[in-house]
């Protein structure tokens, strides 16, 4: 009977079991700090017990971990065990986020379902139109479908995401039987449901985690909820907490604002502030006119057309305005019961909420119209040098942005100008009266020093810009222009007249907003959809926020930003422009799982409020918690929720007095802050990319603020997202993977090794199901080989080390350098790849160099081999590690606790050697690849690599003269401090060639332009020309070796000035001179031919 095809992968992955339970079994993974009894003396605890705690972004738990999340996870994992190697107390803890909208919202959407369809969710034949339906949302970076996707919204159904209709379906789907979903209708059933199930996930693929110190968030855990009740407080206290009115991203439905963690899409979008321009109408167009006639909500009243603008200061060269023909237009009652609104439904809305309509939230029209209705109405410009001017029409205005009504300043928006001078030169094309626009000329009002004081139009002459639909063009010149007018320009009208730009600006809004020409108006930068299905809008409301961006607190964010490894640039760039916007944070709401705010209980601390500390938490939880994931179960110090005080905290945490207000033993409080000033601050912390405008940049603020400096984070790593075989993760289309699911397809070390495999930049990682059924065939290969090699181990060899060994010897310390710095850098393919891969691959070389020579391989060495190879894998196939440590080797202890091999020296010139005799083997072999192509194409005459044969290898003693002569011309027009930059003096260089006359030799120029190249990345070593190894005697050595390896009956090895006595007499001897003249020390030539059998 056959194997099964997956019997390599079961093989492994019975072997992934024993190790499991070996670690389970020994508590393998659970790290404390020494007693006080064991070290006393805190400040050089660490000299002698050295630690790493490293954390990542505990998962949200409103489903199964899938794929994504064990890319992230796994960046620290490696870390950990790398770090245990180096005998270090390397703690990896992982809590489980449950705060926020996404639990809560799916429990609803459960009741409602339990209302439509009853407890097991029995669908009627045919479900009425008024259904819950999965949104189609704006997504963009991130597409996967969670429970939170589904929302109750009238409509046709849109399924893009999962292709199903109902909550109910999308928890059958991650795996909840029918029987038991309606139970999920009550939110804190999540909270007892999904964490265990994470738990076991986590376990099977190996993850080294001390899951003594999980926690789950909310009030929930009472001690937690003491946590957070203490970080709040302190905040407060430092008055880094606010309460007033500011904008926020929020949704009506809701009826709370909308962070980030409570959106389906447009995470990171923020307000965007503008200045609202009220263009009073002086006389409708015709068409408008009709439209609005007998409307008795109008009467009387003032109407303006809005403008939002991001730039006020530029009012004064109105010449018109413009909206979109096929937009709709509504007139909209304010707040100012004489005053209407023209503009878009969408702008409305928004200002509905922002205390500029009758009543908060309510949005009252009273009247329609179409933009191509208003075209040649006439209205007062605010500031403008124009009486009045007219309403135009212009294309790609939006009815998603701003007011849909847009302002026009020729002068200084190139836009602006491009559509202007459309309109003046084909007037009737755009069905306009000229006298609309042919007189109004552009006015000056800011001077730069690039564009002069009529920028738009000097930047469109220049680039060339000659319509409205020259979009690309117009977007260059729109960033030129509005950088160099706030940066460098300067105002030349106006009660500012004379101010820079920046200075003027405020000063012109406020003057605006004051004289009722204008109104602050806000709104979503970009589209943001609630986890309710909804868009949201800007609203001003009064709210508890978190002072980020405050003048000192942000210095004290960017010293701790100055201090941290970030390990890329990249990533510090996207830090500090984080820091340099990110301003007040709206920090709480009504609606959602959490922890309430202490002062103020009707409202609920936000999820990415709640999650900027808790690594600290972690170093505490083992021994208040004990081990029950919600504090139901006391800790072995017995210790109660309400004795968590925030005294308490403060003496554990942040260096505070011994509290009063808690009963809590001294000797237990003493062995508390043990556990966290042996453990904190950590280590280094991984997330994804995408959490650097909110949760990574709130934990350095929050730290800055509530610990002392020596607690501040010390490095912080972060990942792209992960695809699939090239392709974004997504139920809907089948390329999605739970991490179980993965590792019962793969096995764990397979999974392992291919997250490792798919990449470490911050750009998108590939997960590759090629790299994962590889790793099962290597590793299992691997193990075999193992094991019989130790069979027969009596049969290698023993004593002096040959050149062979000399080789493995000094390739194997080499790898095991590189592979040290690779872990140390977080860079895990690289990992792969020199300590897996290319360890391999010179072991390979080894074994299969030796069986040509027909030597036994040598003992010493092979035993070693395989224990290194064993050791510096076993971070990333850690299962397979502890096997082959344990029962195949029999060494004592478990390899997880292990340490890193020793590297021995590195012998480079047997390792240039060998390189030099590989690269004669592919030059040989791609000659013979040639003479193949030749012989396919039908010619017979020519060199058959098939038949018996023989090879002459030709070395030079010495390099052309005219390379010689060159390099000295070269290397004395080399200029190496030169300040200009320039390396070398070309003109020099032609004068020194012309002289010697090696202008009209044609292979001068071309050796020189590629050694220049050199030159410039390694500076004056390139012109030094003596081989590091003596040439002739390697090839004498290893001609046996070359002989064997590419299958000549005859080797020869001949010096280029002895070739013509050597040849004298042979009929080729021409052939052998010809050949011996391109040979060059360090690159010899071959003549290869066959021979009689």
């Amino acid at each position: 009977m056959s194997e099964p095809k997956t019997a390599k992968r079961d093989a492994l992955v019975e072997i992934e079991k024993h190790s499991q339970k070996l670690w389970e079994d020994n508590k393998a993974f659970e790290v404390d700090a020494p007693t006080i009894e064991e070290y006393p003396d805190i400040t050089t605890i660490h000299e002698h017990h050295p630690k790493f705690l490293s954390t990542t972004a505990y998962p949200y738990l409103n489903g199964r971990l899938h794929l994504g999340h064990g890319f992230t996870i796994s960046k620290i994992e490696f870390a950990t065990g790398y770090q245990r190697l180096q005998g270090k107390r390397a703690l990896f803890p992982l809590g489980w986020h449950c705060t926020g909208m996404p639990i809560r919202a799916c429990a609803d959407k459960l009741a409602r379902e339990m209302e439509m369809f009853g407890k097991n969710f029995i669908l009627p034949e045919e479900p009425e139109e008024v259904v819950p339906e999965v949104e189609k949302l704006n997504l963009k970076e991130n597409e996967k479908v969670d429970p939170t996707k589904i929302v109750a919204k009238k409509g046709k159904v849109v399924a893009k995401s999962t292709g199903l209709r109902y909550q109910f379906q999308i928890m059958e789907q991650i795996g909840v039987p029918r029987e038991e979903i309606h139970k999920f209708a009550d939110s804190l059933h999540w909270l007892s449901y999904f964490p265990p199930i994470a738990t076991a996930d986590c376990k099977g693929i190996g993850y080294k985690i001390d899951f003594r110190r999980s926690f789950i968030t909310t009030s929930v855990n009472p001690l937690y909820d003491a946590f957070i009740r203490w970080q709040f407080n302190k905040l407060k206290a430092l008055d880094k907490i606010k309460f007033g009115e500011r904008y926020t991203i929020y949704s009506p439905k809701d009826g709370q604002p909308c962070m980030d963690h409570d959106r389906a899409s447009g995470e990171g979008v923020g307000p965007q502030d503008y200045t609202c321009i009220k263009l009073k109408v002086l006389e409708f167009a015709p068409e408008a006119k009709a439209a609005l006639a007998g409307n008795k909500e109008i009467e009387g009243k003032k109407i303006f057309m809005v403008a939002a603008t991001l730039r006020p200061e530029t009012m004064y060269g109105q010449t018109n305005c413009f909206v979109g023909v096929d937009i709709k237009y509504g007139v909209y009652k304010t707040r100012n019961a004489d005053e209407l609104f023209l503009m878009t439904e969408r702008a409305a809305r928004n200002m509905a909420f922002q205390n500029l309509s009758p009543s908060n939230g309510k949005v009252v029209k009273v009247a329609d119209l179409v933009g191509n209705q208003l075209i040649g109405t006439q209205i007062k410009a605010p500031l403008s040098s124009y009486a009045h001017v007219y309403v135009l029409p212009m294309d790609g205005v939006l009815a998603t942005k701003g007011t849909g009504v847009v302002t026009s300043v020729p002068s200084d928006s190139p836009d602006d100008h491009a559509t202007v001078m459309d309109l003046k030169k084909k007037p009737d094309y755009y069905k306009i009266n000229p006298e609309w626009i042919a007189s109004y000329e552009a006015i000056p009002i800011i001077n730069t020093p690039t564009y002069g004081n009529l920028a738009a139009p000097t930047i469109c002459v220049q680039m060339k810009i000659n319509s409205q639909k020259d979009k690309t063009q117009l977007a260059l010149a729109k960033e030129a222009v509005y950088k160099d007018g706030f940066y460098n320009g300067v105002m030349v009208i106006g009660e500012h007249a004379g101010k820079p730009v920046q200075e003027a600006k405020p000063l012109i809004r406020q003057m605006l907003i004051d004289a009722n020409d204008a109104v602050p108006y806000n709104e979503p930068e970009n589209l943001v959809m609630s986890r309710s299905g909804e868009e949201c809008v800007v609203a001003l409301m009064d709210q508890w926020y978190l002072d980020y961006g405050e003048t000192e607190w942000r210095k004290l964010a960017l010293e701790c930003l100055e201090g941290m490894n970030v390990y890329t640039e990249e990533t510090k760039n996207a830090f500090e422009k984080n820091l340099a916007w990110l301003h007040q944070w709206a920090c709480a709401r009504t609606y959602g799982l959490g922890s309430q705010l202490p002062w103020d209980p009707y409202f609920v601390i936000e999820s990415l409020s709640d999650s900027t500390i808790y690594m600290a938490y972690y170093t505490i939880a083992s021994l208040v918690q004990g081990g029950s994931i919600d504090a139901s179960v006391p800790g072995p110090l017995g210790i109660k929720a309400e004795q968590m005080t925030d005294q308490v905290f403060e003496y554990i945490l942040a260096d505070g007095a011994l509290p009063t207000d808690s009963d809590i033993p001294k000797a237990s409080l003493d062995k508390i802050r043990r556990e966290f000033e042996y453990f904190y601050p950590f280590d280094i912390r991984t997330s994804g990319k995408e959490l650097i405008p909110n949760h990574l940049t709130f934990a350095i603020y929050n730290h800055v603020a509530l610990f002392p400096k020596k607690y501040w984070p010390r490095s912080i790593r972060v990942n792209g997202h992960l695809l699939m075989n090239g392709e974004k993760m997504a139920k809907s289309t089948g390329n999605f993977l739970g991490l179980a699911e993965a590792v019962e397809k793969y096995g764990a070390d397979a999974t392992r090794l291919a997250l490792a495999d798919a990449g470490d930049s911050g750009e998108d990682a590939n997960f590759e199901d090629g790299t994962a059924n590889a790793a099962i065939l290597k590793l299992y290969t691997l193990l075999e080989w193992i094991q019989e090699t130790l069979a027969t181990k009596d049969q290698l060899r023993t004593g002096e080390y040959n050149f062979y060994d000399r080789v493995f010897d000094s390739h194997m310390n080499k790898l095991v350098n590189q592979t040290e710095i690779d872990y140390e850098a977080t860079f895990y393919r690289e990992v792969v790849k020199s300590g897996f891969y290319e360890m391999t691959a010179a072991r390979d070389f080894y074994r299969e160099a030796c069986a040509l020579m027909d030597i036994p391989m040598n003992k010493e060495l092979v035993m070693r081999y395989i224990e290194v190879q064993t050791l510096v894998i076993s971070p990333i196939v850690t299962h397979w590690s502890e096997h082959v440590w344990g029962k195949v080797l029999g060494k004592e202890g478990m390899i997880v606790d292990a340490r890193w091999p020793k590297a021995g020296p590195v012998d480079d010139a047997v390792l240039q050697e060998i390189e030099y005799i590989r690269r004669q083997v592919s030059q040989v072999r791609a000659t013979e690849t040639q003479a193949i192509k030749k012989k396919k194409k039908g010619k017979t005459d020519v060199f058959d690599p098939s038949k018996p044969k023989k090879i002459t290898i030709l070395i030079a003693a010495k390099f052309p003269e005219w390379q010689e002569e060159s390099i000295a011309v070269l290397q004395d027009a080399y200029q190496p401090d030169n300040k200009d930059g320039k390396l070398f003096d070309d003109e020099k260089i032609r004068k020194e060639l012309a002289v010697k006359g090696l202008m009209k030799d044609k292979k001068v120029m071309p050796f020189l332009h590629d050694l220049k190249k050199k030159a410039e990345q390694h500076g004056a070593a390139v012109f030094s020309r003596t081989l590091s190894f003596d040439e002739p005697k390697i090839l004498k050595e290893r001609a046996e070796y070359l002989r064997k390896i590419l299958g000549y009956q005859t080797l020869d090895v001949i010096k280029s000035d002895e070739v013509a006595k050597a040849t004298e007499g042979d009929a080729d001897q021409e052939d052998y001179v010809r050949t011996a003249e391109q040979s060059i020390p360090g690159q010899p030539t071959f003549v290869i031919k066959n021979i009689a059998a």
